[in-house]
Parts: C-alpha cells; structure tokens; sequence
C-alpha cells in the first residue's frame, strides 16, 4: 500500500507531483481490491462446482450399491428356490412304470399326453423360468382327482415338488379348462343324430332285453365343504352332510352321457330331472314323434312316455314283476357307473370331502366326469374296491340313496295326459315282452 504519510514528508516533490502521486496510489489499491474480489468469486465458483461434482458421485455410488444388492439379493432367492428344489426333487413320473403311473394318475401315459394337448390352448403358459409347465399343472390335478388328498401331501409328492399355494391354482387353472363348452361337449353328450339314437337303443336291448331304452337315470351325492353362504341349510342332504346332488345319465359301456352338477343337496331328484337339459331333449324327441325312445328311472321319478320307472305294488309272479325285475337290472348299470366314477377320482367319495366353494365343487365333478368318459372310450380298465389300501379301513359311500316319488295317482285321477301315456306305453312293454305263454 502507498505510504502517504513518508510521501508527504518529501518535500522535493511539488504539489501537483504530490497530489498526482496519491492518485496513482488510489487507482493501484483499487485495482489490487477488485482483482481480488474477482479471484474469491472464482474460487467460490469452482468450489461449488467441485461440490457439486462430489455430491453427483455420491449419488452414483449409492445408486450402484443399490443396484449390487439388489443383484445379491436377487441371487441369493433363486439360489434359495434352487436349494428348495433339492429338498424336493422332481421325478419324471412318465419315467415310471405303466402301472404305477396308472396307479397315481388314473389314465395311462398316451391319455395323458391327449388330454395335455387338448387342454395347453387353455392353460397359461410358462414364460419364467421357475414356472410350472403345463404338464406338471395336469399331473398335479390329475393326482388331485385321483386321490383326494389335501392339497399339501400333493404339493411335496416327488413327482409334483411344488407349493401348496401352487397346487390350489393349479387346480383351479385345470378345472378351469376342463369345464371350457368345447372340452365338456365333446366327451359329455347324449346321441347327436337319429343312427346315434337307434345304435345305442339296439346296444340296450341287446345286453338287457329291455326296449326303448337310450340311458339309464339317477342321481348321487357328492359331499362339501359347509359353505360359507346364507344357503348353507339349502346344501345339507336327508342324510345330513352337505353336499352336491349330481344326476348322471349313462349307457350300457357305463359312459356318461349327460351330467346335471348344480343344484344342493337338499334338491329331490325329480326337481333336478324336470329341470335338467336331458328332459328337454327327450320332451322334443317325442314331440317330433320318435316315441320309441326313454330313460329308465327309479321310482323317485314321475311315470312318463319318455322315463319308465317300476310298476307300484307289483304281485309275485305277475307280468309286472318280471318288468319290475328286468327294469331294476337294467337300471343297476347307473350304480355301477357311478361306483366306477367315485373309485377312479376317489376326490368324489363322501369320507373325501371337497374342501371348495360349491361352485369349484360342480366344476369339479364335471372335470372326474370328463376324465372317466376319456377312460370308457379308450377301454381303460375300472378301478375295483379294494385298490387302494385304505378300502379295508373304509366304508366306502358312493352317495346314492332312493328316494320315493309323490304319489303319481293323485295325478291320474286328475286326469294327467303325460303319466295316462306313461302307463299306457308301460303296459304295452309289459304285454309284449313279458308275459309267459
């Protein structure tokens, strides 16, 4: 800095030098003074930049270890999920012998492979990894039907080694596509043409002398979970468990050709017949004049043309007991086939108990009857009792139990066109097909 007080003090200098000296002096501090407020603003400058530079490093390396962990974690479950599947291995099961598989799946291998084709358009398909592939969803709820286990004890099967979270979806995935309208029409359906119609008619009376007939008719209970609905009285049944009442209707090979899965168990049969699609269709035979077509029933079934059901109070020896006879044998077929059906998918017995919402019950019973239909067809053997080890423990209910009809008479006196023509075709194949000369 200028020195003024030393400056003054020379007195060589005159005034203007003096005063032009001071001048020079000031302008010099001013300058040094703003040279160095520039230099702080540019040091405060590039320290901000600097900062700045170190905060956005800080940023990216958290945001890397971020990343890193989540890679880590990420491993850690796969190879966790991959320990898990050691614990429970996979077996092939197609590796298996032919009879074990049977023994497990109930349909041999080259149905299954069938029934998987027909049923991939309408499953989801895997696109993990980790996924279950379809053909491990249909063996786990083939095994399902067939067993009736709780959905644990299938899910750690070593031929299934899957969670039983992933069983109950996969259940519901396959019912699903069994129940679809294209699966369900194609095993499950009554004769579709007139040659249909006369075939299985002739089939018939071929094997059981009895004229007439294109199926036999009942109904059989499949017993619930109680059902957390305000109908819940609505599904107990006179035997007091609760239950779906399924009608079946089948022919002579014990196919099923018509199922009805959706009414309570507390619904009569009869209720369920005057409700059903077979009624319809048999109603619009007669209608277009093939009258010489009927189902066989019980007698908790109302006399008609079209369902011939035993004579009331036949007498030993008469006519009407050697019908009542040979109806109650031709009948008899509709029992087996529901005794074949439930010791196939042991899922339907009553000491089972399907642990569902009616509504996955029903969707159930159609998926064991679709399965039993693809049995029939391709002659696989049927399960006898005694197959399981568990039958000498068991006794075993397959949910059939007759019921009376209301008394019909009433609706005679009264004059009822159906049951008149009912009779009158009933004693016409009495008279012609069992009376002795």
């Amino acid at each position: 800095m200028f020195d003024f007080k030393y400056e003054l003090l020379n007195e060589n200098w005159t005034d203007t030098e003096r005063e032009e000296k001071i001048k020079s002096a000031t302008e010099t501090e001013n300058y040094k003074q703003l040279k160095r407020k520039e230099l702080e603003e540019l040091r405060k400058k590039r320290n901000e930049e600097l900062k700045k530079i170190v905060q956005d490093w800080k940023q990216t390396k958290e945001i890397k270890e971020q990343q890193e962990s989540l890679e880590r974690r990420t491993v850690e479950e796969y190879n966790a999920k991959r320990r898990r599947y050691r614990r429970y291995p996979f077996n092939d099961p197609f590796e298996d012998s032919d009879e074990q598989f049977v023994k497990l799946y109930r349909l041999p291998k080259p149905l299954v492979q069938e029934l998987i084709d027909n049923l991939e358009p309408y499953l989801i398909f895997p696109i993990r990894v980790s996924a279950l592939n379809i053909t491990r969803k249909v063996l786990c709820a083939l095994r399902f039907f067939a067993s009736g286990s709780y959905q644990w004890d299938i899910a750690k099967h070593m031929n299934h080694a899957i969670s039983q979270t992933s069983v109950s979806k996969t259940i519901q995935e396959v019912i699903g596509a069994l129940n679809r309208p294209e699966l369900v029409n194609r095993y499950v359906h009554l004769p579709r043409n007139m040659p249909e119609l006369i075939q299985l008619r002739e089939k018939f009376y071929r094997r059981h002398q009895f004229p007439g007939i294109i199926g036999c008719v009942d109904c059989t209970h499949v017993a619930i979970y109680p059902p957390q609905v305000d109908e819940d009285v609505a599904y107990v049944n006179r035997k007091g468990y609760h239950s779906i009442n399924v009608q079946l209707i089948c022919d002579p090979d014990l196919r099923i050709l018509n199922v009805c899965a959706r009414y309570p168990g507390s619904s009569h049969d009869s209720y369920i017949w005057n409700n059903s699609g077979a009624l319809h269709y048999i109603q619009n035979l007669h209608r277009n004049g093939h009258t010489s077509f009927a189902f066989l029933g019980d007698s908790g079934y109302a006399l008609r043309p079209w369902m011939l059901t035993p004579v009331a109070n036949a007498q030993p020896g008469t006519p009407e007991e050697l019908y009542n006879q040979r109806q109650s044998s031709t009948r008899s077929i509709i029992e087996r086939c529901n005794g074949v059906l439930k010791l196939r998918f042991r899922c339907l017995l009553k000491h089972r108990v399907l642990h569902y919402t009616p509504q996955t019950s029903c969707k159930i019973i159609n998926s064991c009857v679709i399965l039993h239909n693809m049995c029939i067809q391709n002659g696989i053997a049927p399960i006898e009792l005694g197959y399981d080890p568990e039958d000498q423990y068991v006794n075993i209910d397959y949910g059939m139990y007759p019921e009376v009809a209301e008394i019909n008479d009433n609706y005679c006196r009264a004059g009822n066109p159906e049951l008149v023509a009912g009779r009158r075709i009933q004693q016409l194949i009495i008279r012609n097909h069992f009376y002795r000369n």
